[in-house]
């Protein structure tokens, strides 16, 4: 296993077991709290004699104070994912894998491929955090040298397969892949350095609207006075419409709401006016309780008209004058029957009287 000692040396544990450096370990129990080492500008220091490797022997696996060391270049300008998944590829190649990663220098890159976003410092400290480097180098070289490849120790390189012309030759890596120390990784496809500033010059106005609104100001994103008062407009006017969106949204939850409840409020009325009507047709309807009530108490006010109380037994007697008692009798004065004290009696009663008038006639 690889570890680092104090001053940044490499310290292989061997069968032994002896230690790796504190808080950057490699293996089952993987901890890294500490980022890889920069290499040194001598040769490397390593403590295993080392011997060349065939791809076979590597692939073999290797005792474990001798690792396979593998080397790996690149710009890594913005690096993202693509090229972590390069360096997990390298670091992979072999069961005893130590990585080391060359970085070039802004002098070089501008001088051979172009003008980067992130300085070279920015981009050493970027490769150190990633977990699958051992070791960076630092101002690497464009073009592998024998002298550099012997200073640092090199087995074998590691880079994609398709031919990487610069400097004026057709293939940078051509050497190595005649002296057998080559081995391809695979790109991944969709993201690379190109696609990123890609997108950043295609959607530059609103990159540059979004800073202003962080508080950049238009000399530091190189924006001229007219394009700065245009950017600003389009960032209220976007305001304004996130805002009408926002009401737009509230007021449709609301309708909503009202609308929930609207329908609460006719199912409650639909059944409070069952239930009414219900209990109007039970109270009045054709066999309802009030036409019972109703009808006994007609029953009782006809049963009343039809019999009257008779009049108080301790009423004094009415006795007649001298002079009405001489008169001659008439049949008005004869003295009244007695009220009928029922219907039938009552029409019997009416016959009888229309018959004694219909004699007198």
């Amino acid at each position: 296993m690889v570890g680092r000692t104090s001053n940044g040396t490499h310290d292989y544990a061997g069968a032994s077991g002896a230690p790796c450096a504190p808080g950057r370990r490699r293996g089952a129990g993987t901890v890294l709290t500490e980022p890889a080492i920069f290499a040194k500008d001598t040769s490397c220091e390593c403590r295993a004699p080392h011997e060349k490797l065939s791809i076979a022997q590597a692939r073999r696996g290797t005792p474990m104070d001798r690792p396979v060391r593998v080397y790996a270049d690149g710009i890594f300008d913005l690096f993202h994912s693509g090229h972590a998944r390069a360096l997990m590829q390298a670091k992979n190649l072999f069961p005893n894998a130590y990585l080391i990663v060359g970085v070039c220098s802004d002098e070089l890159t501008h001088k051979y491929k172009g003008f980067t976003v992130m300085t070279e410092d920015e981009r050493y400290e970027a490769l150190r955090h990633c977990r699958y480097v051992d070791e960076v180098v630092r101002d690497a070289p464009w073009t592998l040298t024998q002298d550099f490849l012997e200073k640092h120790q090199i087995d074998f390189v590691a880079h994609d397969d398709i031919p990487y012309s610069s400097a004026g030759t057709e293939d940078v890596y051509k050497h190595i892949k005649e002296a057998g120390m080559f081995v391809p990784t695979q790109r991944t496809e969709g993201i690379s350095t190109s696609d990123l500033i890609t997108r950043i010059v295609r959607d530059y106005d609103l990159y540059a609207r979004r800073n202003l609104q962080r508080g950049y100001t238009a000399k530091e994103l190189n924006v001229s006075f007219i394009n700065e008062k245009k950017y600003r407009l389009q960032n209220q006017v976007d305001r304004m419409k996130e805002k009408v969106k926002t009401v737009e949204e509230k007021s449709k939850h609301f309708v909503y709401r009202v609308e929930e409840k609207s329908h609460d409020l006719i199912q409650k009325w639909e059944e409070k006016s069952r239930e009414f009507i219900g209990n109007f047709l039970e109270l009045f309807g054709p066999d309802g309780t009030w036409k019972q009530v109703f009808s006994e108490r007609s029953g009782r006010m006809i049963s009343y008209a039809m019999s009257p109380r008779g009049s108080p037994s301790n009423s004094p007697p009415r006795q007649l004058s001298p002079s009405r008692s001489l008169s001659p009798p008439s049949r008005w004065s004869q003295p009244r029957p007695a009220s009928p004290s029922s219907p039938k009696e009552a029409s019997a009663s009416f016959s009888s009287m229309s018959e004694e008038d219909e004699n007198e006639k």
